[in-house]
């Protein structure tokens, strides 16, 4: 089993000879947001057997990077995405992109591994002011190892029991911007999520890769310190948990049980 960060939320995952891209971000400039860490990820990036998509803002769900899929490529995402984004609907069209909506709970084998939708507390819908309801989710993928990707998501009650048992964890420790709500984690609260989900490693992502342009010196250590920051705080809040801390690109295979 290995992961490969390429930078904000878009991991590889490799597992039992599937490979799993989660929310592909290939870009080096889009709306007011500018790459400031690392290259925009190679074409290699692009080649999955399905690409897990966590929910509908456009750093997650971003149609010009779904357009380098090659055709005929597997997406899963929430319930409602196709109806709620166009452009969804053109993919499918142009690039004969099979899609499958999924809601919490339920499971789309692919391959040798099963991906499993999570609830995540993060407001899934197409911003700024999507009507439509659209639930944000995060993804744990069954193989030799089980792997949870959160998406963005916050603390929720409940958190440890809706995800279930875990070996690695891909958790959000940052943002694009100077400022994170409730709906996100920090360091302080993806090393709370640690000591919630018990796996034995984790990878901390959405962090240091985008920031709005013109802010360069607006609150700086939020865009750099975030992946130190959550060492920090996973030694002390869960020691018992191996923290690998990636660059862009960059690849690891995590310790998959204890």
């Amino acid at each position: 089993m290995e992961v490969t960060w390429w930078g904000h939320a878009t991991c590889t995952v490799e597992d039992s000879g599937v490979r799993l891209l989660t929310d592909p971000l290939f870009v080096r400039r889009f709306a007011h947001l500018r790459r400031r860490r690392g290259e925009v990820p190679p074409p290699r990036a692009a080649v999955a057997d399905v690409v897990l998509i966590s929910h509908l803002h456009s750093d997650h769900l971003h149609l010009p990077s779904l357009a380098r899929l090659a055709p005929g490529s597997r997406l899963i995402v929430p319930s409602g995405a196709v109806a709620a984004v166009a452009g969804l609907r053109m993919l499918r069209r142009t690039r004969e992109l099979r899609i499958s909506e999924v809601a919490p709970g339920d499971v789309v084998r692919v391959g040798e591994v099963r991906v499993r939708a999570v609830p995540a507390l993060h407001d899934g819908r197409r911003l700024p002011v999507g009507p439509r309801r659209v639930p944000a989710l995060g993804y744990v993928v069954e193989g030799e190892a089980r792997t949870y990707f959160a998406g963005d998501t916050g603390l929720f009650d409940g958190m440890a029991e809706a995800v279930g048992p875990v070996d690695v964890a891909l958790l959000p420790v940052g943002g694009w911007g100077p400022n994170l709500g409730h709906s996100h984690l920090d360091p302080a609260r993806a090393a709370e999520a640690l000591t919630r989900l018990e796996p034995s490693s984790a990878v901390p992502v959405h962090y240091g890769t985008y920031w709005p342009i013109g802010m360069d010196g607006v609150r700086p250590h939020e865009f750099h310190s975030p992946g130190d920051e959550f060492v920090r705080q996973a030694a002390l809040l869960a020691p018992e948990v191996a923290v690998h801390l990636l660059g862009h690109g960059e690849r690891v295979r995590p310790e998959a049980g204890r």
